[in-house]
């Protein structure tokens, strides 16, 4: 399995969520579920990932995200925006607005963990590499029980599985993504601050960002019966394809062709407003 990037020397406290909280939701989705039989049996087990010796770190990829176009002289004097907290005083802060951009129950529950803007910085270096830190960031866990279905071909994912993802996609869909790259780029300063403390500059968060929407975007929208093969208590995919797809991608096969549309649609229109303000 991936691990996120690890830079030498670098504070590697993990954390998430903050101003794009959407896409960490969009990426992360999905996870611990139980069975009848004991352990997990789902495609694979996603836990957050255990701390290894990194012998090189990845390449960190570099991007600009453009600056938000400065107000007017009549639009500044009509609102000017609140003067930011600092980095460790900022929860209450970021927490309000964003409840300000999502009236759902769920996201209203994702949102009230601590140290949001450290976590967002975290939890994106980890979405970049295709790792999903679920320990750091628990959703809304899937309704029900993983099931399968067998025949004489095989194994298969049972398609019922897919609305059990229907809670915590429909909190996603909910969010105006033009409003969370505004709060992105109102915060921008927080986000920034946090990511330093890891050890990266400006460039390298914006082209982490960018690259986190990438992976998702570049998940494979399977329409037909996926074939599983199972290994003790795991099932796997039985296409080496899919199976070497990267943590975050298997994640979001899970939740099916429809809503992994879905959450690239709103995984782009992210995209789109971050890079055009």
């Amino acid at each position: 399995m991936n691990t996120p990037r690890k830079k030498p020397g670098s504070n590697r406290t993990v954390f998430i969520i903050g101003t794009l909280i959407a896409v960490s939701i969009i990426a992360g989705i999905l996870y611990k579920t139980q069975s009848t039989e004991g352990p997990d049996p789902e495609l694979t087990t996603f836990s957050e990932p255990e701390e290894v010796a990194v012998v090189q770190a990845p390449v960190v990829p570099e991007a600009e995200i453009p600056q938000e176009p400065a107000p007017t002289a009549a639009q500044s004097s009509v609102s000017k925006p609140p003067a930011l907290p600092g980095l460790n005083d900022s929860d209450s802060f970021i927490r309000e607005r964003l409840a300000l951009l999502n009236s759902k129950a769920d996201f209203g529950k994702w949102i009230q963990t601590d140290d949001l803007i450290r976590r967002t910085a975290s939890y994106f270096d980890g979405l970049s590499n295709g790792v999903l830190l679920n320990k750091v960031f628990p959703l809304t866990p899937p309704e029900g029980k993983f099931a399968t279905h067998a025949d004489d071909n095989g194994i298969w994912l049972n398609a019922g599985n897919y609305e059990r993802y229907d809670r915590t996609i429909g909190a996603v869909s909910a969010m105006d993504m033009t409003a969370v790259a505004k709060m992105f780029h109102f915060s921008r300063p927080l986000l920034e601050a946090a990511f330093a403390e890891m050890g990266y500059n400006s460039r390298q968060m914006d082209g982490i960002i960018l690259q986190s929407l990438d992976v998702i975007l570049a998940t494979p929208i399977i329409v037909e019966p996926i074939e599983l093969t199972r290994e003790s208590v795991v099932y796997k995919f039985a296409d080496p394809a899919l199976e070497s797809l990267l943590p975050l991608q298997k994640q979001l096969l899970r939740a099916g062709p429809e809503n992994t549309k879905r959450l690239q649609q709103q995984a782009s229109a992210l995209r789109e407003a971050l890079l055009n303000p």
